[in-house]
């Protein structure tokens, strides 16, 4: 017992290690990722039937309405099975999405304070919940999106959509949005790390909101103004709620600063020392 506690590498305070142990960490961290994923992809497998007829809906619900053909067509005679693989493997990441990015965290937190440690699960905590947020404002954009494009469907043609491209067109639309409802938190992290601040995003709104407005145009799936709106007017109020959280976390600082003699101080410039202190 004394040997193997004698053999036991202690922590450095610090977070520091060893080339080799974090590589290790680095390993450790990869493999219950991957693991978590490869049980979500699991559950999707079985879940697959449900979700392939809902992404086939808007489809069915076009062949309906415009007396038209509209399926998916697989070219080969895999591509049904390679379709239920790569729709699995997406759902898992999905559904371990809380286990990667806690991986991903735990990795990187030895070199952090206990403060930014918890900083650090609170944003694992966010970034899940707006993820799926912005997954499920895609589920509802999705099929008008589908109707648009169909509308240049010539009379009397057919839509024979490749299966592979046809989910790839939507894992975009799916990437774009959950992708867009995380940004904030990154804003908000490099107010917590000092590199902006809430003056600086206040003064810049206008164009932070040309810049949401450009980016909901570029990735909304269709070129209309509703999809490009329902993209655009979440990101401009969660941009909104960064900048106010900012202005809480510098009002936090500045108290502080004040108290402790700091305030006022350039990047460059001394702190005064307590040359009386023992």
């Amino acid at each position: 017992m004394a040997l193997t506690t004698s053999r036991r590498r202690k922590r450095d305070p610090e977070g520091r290690m060893p080339l080799q142990e974090h590589l290790r960490e680095l390993r450790s961290r990869f493999v219950k990722a991957a693991f978590a994923v490869a049980l979500g992809a699991i559950g999707g497998w079985f879940l697959y039937p449900e979700l392939i007829a809902a992404l086939k809906a808007p489809l069915d619900h076009l062949a309906d309405e415009h007396h038209t053909l509209a399926n998916l067509n697989f070219g080969q005679v895999a591509s049904p099975f390679n379709l239920k693989i790569k729709i699995s493997v997406y759902l898992g990441m999905v559904i371990a999405s809380p286990v990667w990015l806690y991986q991903l965290w735990a990795f990187i937190v030895p070199g952090l304070t206990k403060r930014e440690k918890r900083y650090a699960l609170v944003f694992v905590a966010a970034a899940v919940p707006l993820f799926l947020s912005g997954l499920g404002l895609a589920w509802l954009v999705l099929p008008n999106a589908i109707n648009f494009f169909a509308e240049f469907t010539p009379a009397g043609s057919a839509n024979l959509i490749s299966a592979d491209e046809y989910l790839t067109f939507v894992t975009q639309i799916f990437l774009a949005f959950g992708v867009a409802f995380v940004v904030p938190l990154l804003l908000i992290a490099l107010d917590l790390v000092g590199v902006l601040t809430a003056a600086t995003l206040a003064h810049n709104w206008r164009i932070a909101v040309f810049l949401t407005f450009l980016f909901a145009a570029i990735a909304s799936p269709s070129p209309d103004a509703g999809s490009m709106l329902a993209l655009a007017f979440p990101m401009t109020g969660l941009y909104a709620i960064a900048v106010g959280i900012c202005w809480l976390n510098d009002r936090r600082r500045h108290r502080r600063d004040l108290e402790t003699g700091f305030a006022g101080l350039d990047d460059d410039e001394a702190s005064p020392l307590d040359l009386d202190a023992p």
